[in-house]
């Protein structure tokens, strides 16, 4: 896949993404494992973005429908909550109004960060 990462207007971290043939899972559409990974990357990123020098501790992914390849599609993201050393960040591959996948992240601090 190819990557670009941008800010929306709230400064939060966006990415457009085209998935190419390499990322074939069902025929004519992205694997799950491919939308996985790049929700795990921008996430993560996201957190980084923000300021926090984090490890994924937990990913949960939510695939809302079949994702077509050689298409962009955005992946939008939201810091919703940090206490202590967690960080949530929620996120979204989407085009338009059709949502492909959501994702919610638990991100942790690294250590003395």
């Amino acid at each position: 896949f190819r990557v670009r990462y941008f800010r929306d207007p709230a400064q939060q971290l966006c990415a457009r993404i085209w998935f190419g043939p390499e990322t074939e899972g069902p025929p004519g559409n992205a694997h799950g494992g491919a939308i996985a990974a790049v929700l795990d990357e921008v996430l993560g990123l996201a957190a980084w973005a923000a300021g926090y020098p984090i490890v994924v501790g937990n990913l949960n992914v939510s695939f809302r429908s079949l994702l077509p390849l050689q298409e962009v599609v955005t992946v939008e993201t939201d810091i919703v909550s940090v206490a202590g050393r967690k960080i949530m960040v929620h996120g979204r591959i989407c085009r338009g109004e059709i949502v492909f996948a959501e994702g919610e992240c638990l991100c942790i601090t690294l250590p003395g960060s």
